[in-house]
């Protein structure tokens, strides 16, 4: 073994070694040992040098990096092995970008890209639809090109234009293929984090959005891009450590990893995400108050316990779900009914 690999494998058993250090003071980690099937953290590399010092302590919160965009097509062959190399050696998993590989469709050298990307040492090809449409067939066929060079897919769902993005509906359809093509995650674009996909125009969850899909399919299907920091914070304090969360900056990864382990989400980003309290009129504010008090609560039951109508009531949970304070799920006990839970705001 070289002088190289040696260093490497010391650095990565200290950095680990420093893990177990800090169990004994923060609450461990669900899937601790690598590589996970749940609590992902994938952060971006964008041909930055990377101070391999510092990331060996970062390390083992990583589970995948992904060559941003284009940026393989800019970089040597010597270059970009020795990059994804880096990342291998502290345990975490290479991927392209999904742009890279919506190029290679359009000009019809798919096949040619997937075998260089193996050549290469990439781990997973990122497949997304933001400039395509493509049909069931096609997608089988990318598939098949992909598992015979040995690798593994991630489906990207969403559009990155503001302008152009997916409605509910249409989101499903395009998870639903995805999920029939087993992909191993699905991926939620985001872009910047700003009206796209499960984002508003202000980088506010959309829960009704995240509702509608986590009704239908798990969390742990998806690995949710979440560029902004209070992003990531909302996210890991509805869904908890497990939540599978993208486009995290290195500044960040640390912080990401903080709140899994149980740190309050000002600790972790000195941010708060969610009002405490509701706006509006008096009708919602009260179903607000039993909601948070009587979860998970049917509409019947907020009727009920309120004495308001049934359109009162609906306008108000309309205008809770807006504001991103209540969520709304399918019911355990009777799947035609819907249920109703206050985002988990403890954490913030």
């Amino acid at each position: 073994m070289c002088r190289t690999e040696d260093t490497n494998l010391e650095i990565y058993a200290n950095s680990a070694h420093i893990t177990i250090m800090l169990d004994g003071l923060v609450k461990n980690r669900v899937d601790s040992k690598k590589p996970r099937k749940e609590g992902l953290t994938c952060t971006i590399d964008r041909l930055q040098s990377v101070d391999r010092e510092n990331f060996s302590i970062l390390a083992p919160f990583v589970d995948i990096v992904k060559i941003y965009g284009a940026f393989p097509l800019l970089a040597s062959e010597d270059g970009l092995k020795k990059k994804i190399r880096f990342y291998q050696d502290f345990g975490i998993k290479v991927s392209t970008g999904s742009t890279i590989t919506e190029f290679a469709i359009i000009e019809n050298s798919f096949e040619k890209f997937v075998n260089e990307a193996s050549n290469l040492g990439f781990d997973i090809i990122e497949i997304g639809e933001n400039s395509l449409d493509l049909t069931m067939e096609q997608k089988k066929k990318i598939v098949e090109a992909v598992k015979a060079s040995g690798l593994d897919f991630h489906w990207k769902v969403g559009r990155k234009d503001p302008r152009h993005q997916l409605g509910i509906d249409k989101t499903l359809q395009k998870i639903g293929e995805a999920v029939k093509l087993n992909s191993s995650k699905v991926v939620l674009e985001a872009n910047e984090g700003i009206n796209v996909g499960i984002y508003d125009e202000k980088g506010l969850v959309k829960w009704s959005f995240v509702g509608a899909i986590t009704n239908e399919y798990p969390p742990s299907t998806f690995i949710f891009e979440a560029p902004l920091e209070s992003q990531q914070s909302a996210l890991i304090a509805e869904f908890g450590q497990r939540v599978n969360l993208a486009e995290i900056h290195q500044d960040s990864i640390a912080s990401v990893e903080s709140q899994r382990r149980g740190f309050l989400s000002k600790s972790a980003f000195g941010v708060s995400y969610i009002r405490r309290n509701p706006e509006g009129g008096p009708a919602s504010k009260f179903i607000y108050y039993i909601i948070k008090t009587k979860h998970p609560v049917e509409q019947g039951e907020l009727m009920s316990l309120s004495h308001l109508p049934r359109r009162t009531v609906q306008a108000a949970v309309d205008d809770l779900k807006r504001q991103g304070l209540v969520i709304e799920r399918n019911s355990l006990e009777d799947a035609r009914k819907k249920v109703y839970l206050p985002v988990q705001s403890d954490w913030l």
